[in-house]
């Protein structure tokens, strides 16, 4: 039996990690994943409380929060590909399509 400090140590550095990645790159696929670490990091913190404390509540709410970053990752790479066709980059620098 793995005890649970160890999931949540886990998950705090996938979450360290997944920051880390978006304050320092600048390429817009790599700060994307980043974001999905991250959400992964959470779920991995919402399943071993949810183990801990015997409760399915945990379980229930990462099934939502993967249904939604599914949906997220649809719209941000639809949208990371228009920016790459638009602009031929996906460096968040040079990309400045909402300036007037």
């Amino acid at each position: 039996m793995v005890p649970t400090d160890y999931y949540l140590i886990v998950a705090a550095l996938l979450f360290t990690i997944g920051v880390l990645g978006v304050l320092m790159r600048r390429n817009a696929l790599i700060i994307f994943m980043s974001i999905e670490l991250m959400l992964n990091a959470v779920n991995l913190t919402f399943v071993a409380l949810a183990r801990q404390l015997h409760s399915i509540d945990g379980q229930i709410f990462v099934f939502f929060v993967m249904t939604v970053a599914a949906a997220e990752v649809a719209v941000g790479l639809a949208i990371i590909i228009s920016i790459f066709r638009l602009k031929g980059t996906v460096h968040v620098d040079a990309i400045n399509l909402l300036r007037g």
